[in-house]
């Protein structure tokens, strides 16, 4: 036995009483149950469900089986007989106005810029989805589509819903043929969209409250803009205004005055950074004189090594580039960052020796590695515990013998 769809003929009643006539054990220790009337809406033509209360139980999907039954997901046990029954009104009512307004926009991208729609998702719980056949959106104005579309919410204009057999398509100007035949649920915005549809919806175009397009991106070469309206619009809209009043506080400055006072701070922040960055590389500079001074020599080179304690590695690799463009001269320096060990292994050009092999001369022992070329080589490990106070016992020994060759 097929479920009178109840939604349709009052899609604003989140009250009712159910009669429940089926119960059936799901999974996850979940309860379906069959109502032979209700009002609770089934997934079904890109919008979400309803959900709700039935009696005790928590109403958590529903949906329609092919035979025509609609299916109601309880989180708990139930016998049959009537329950009081609640709808929750917030999702009903981000669907009602969710699904409105994407009917509205698509007539307005059709009107303004000859744009079809191609599929569409309502949400009651994130912005809403409209695909359009387009993949260059810098072709559309969007916001001459949005205001369009608000037009026709301001107006307030009746929102119908009928049913029309397959000899009357032809009377009703469809803004897409419908998919299906037989009995054709019609949804009209009064004088502005025709639309064959199964969802639910306002009863009047001001009930959508407002439409606002969030953002917009390519999918599949198509057009996906990114909505809310009603309830939701307003969220975004109080989200917005809290965050817009707490930097407009951090800053110090009206909201009007809040775009050229971000400008100016950008600017000053780039001169900050870049003045900041030539005090660092002169630092960098003066610390690799130092590096280069505390060598030790090898005979035909000099040696230095240092082992910081959470330095960054960019650091090590801009020293190890200076100190290395002296002549004959090795060096390796490394960064711990708790168990994190880095390396970087340079080597003057007229040095007989690969930073590659000094480096992984190192690492080898705690299974780390690492890459580069003979001149600078950078890699690091996850160290064992332990401490690494003998790290560089043995580079001057390795030095050594690796010139000799």
């Amino acid at each position: 036995m097929k479920t009178d769809q109840l939604y349709f003929d009052d899609p604003l009643c989140l009250e009712f009483t159910a009669e429940i006539i089926e119960v059936n054990p799901s999974r996850d220790g979940k309860f379906e149950v069959v109502l032979p009337a209700t009002y609770f809406y089934p997934t079904g033509g890109g919008q979400d469900h309803d959900t709700g209360k039935i009696g005790g139980a928590s109403v958590l999907d529903v949906y329609k089986t092919e035979d025509g039954r609609i299916i109601h997901l309880l989180d708990q046990e139930i016998i049959p007989g009537a329950y009081p029954a609640r709808i929750d009104k917030m999702r009903r009512w981000q669907n009602l106005q969710a699904h409105t307004a994407q009917h509205i926009l698509s007539r307005a991208f059709e009107i303004e810029s000859n744009l079809e729609t191609i599929s569409a998702n309502i949400n009651s719980d994130r912005p809403s989805t409209i695909d359009l056949d387009c993949n260059d959106p810098l072709k559309i104005d969007f916001s001459r589509e949005e205001g369009k579309a608000n037009s026709i919410v301001f107006e307030d204009r009746i929102v119908r819903s009928y049913n029309i057999s397959d000899d009357d398509i032809p009377r009703i100007p469809f803004r897409k043929p419908p998919k299906v035949s037989g009995n054709i649920r019609v949804v009209e915005v009064d004088g502005f969209d025709y639309s064959a549809c199964g969802g639910t919806h306002c009863l009047r175009t001001g009930m959508v409250g407002l439409i606002k397009i969030l953002r917009i991106e390519i999918q599949n070469r198509k057009t996906r803009l990114h909505f809310v309206s009603g309830y939701q619009a307003l969220q975004v809209f109080q989200d917005t205004h809290s965050i817009l009043t707490r930097i407009t506080g951090v800053m110090d400055t009206g909201k009007d005055e809040l775009v050229s006072t971000i400008i100016k701070q950008t600017e000053n922040n780039k001169k900050m950074r870049a003045e900041l960055e030539t005090l660092r590389s002169m630092s960098l500079a003066d610390e690799a004189v130092q590096l280069r001074d505390s060598s030790f020599s090898l005979g035909e080179a000099d040696l230095v090594t240092r082992l910081f304690p959470d330095r960054a590695v960019e650091d090590l690799r801009k020293l190890v580039g200076m100190i290395r463009s002296e002549k004959k001269i090795v060096i390796l320096l490394g960064t711990l960052e708790g168990r994190k060990l880095s390396l970087v292994a340079g080597c003057s050009d007229e040095v007989h020796l690969d930073a590659r092999k000094l480096l992984n001369f190192h690492l080898e022992r705690f299974n780390g590695h690492g890459g580069g070329d003979q001149f600078l080589a950078q890699g690091g490990c996850i160290l064992p515990t332990g401490n690494l106070d003998n790290l560089f016992n043995e580079t001057g020994n390795y030095v050594l013998s690796e010139m000799d060759h």
